[in-house]
């Protein structure tokens, strides 16, 4: 049941950030639900791989490497899902650091209500 929770706050963050960011585009509330779950597939599964293959390159560039991994997944997400857009790597790149800072308040918010 946690993880369904996460996954509908998820979809809203995606939601919302479609409506904020300019190049950022979901067609519908069930479009951003897909698009939560295929990018937490995809950070399952395809983020951990790349990683370890460009582990050098983030060392160099002192972490900051990720966000370019973050933004991939999501770019990779935008080829897979009909409905969910993103225009470049750029905007990806900001509709990650912002997704994540959105995702960590709504599931501190879920925290809050557990205690």
């Amino acid at each position: 049941m946690n993880i369904l929770i996460k996954l509908l706050l998820n979809a809203i963050a995606v939601f919302v950030l479609a409506e904020v960011l300019k190049g950022v585009y979901v067609d519908s509330y069930i479009t951003s639900l897909i698009a939560a779950a295929v990018l937490s597939v995809l950070n399952v599964l395809i983020k951990p791989i790349l990683i370890i293959l460009t582990l050098p390159v983030t060392i160099l560039t002192l972490g900051l490497f990720l966000f370019v991994i973050n933004a991939l997944i999501i770019l990779l997400a935008d080829k897979l899902i009909d409905g969910f857009s993103v225009d470049g790597i750029w905007t990806a790149i900001l509709f990650s650091v912002l997704l994540c800072i959105l995702q960590s308040l709504l599931h501190s918010f879920l925290k809050k209500d557990k205690k």
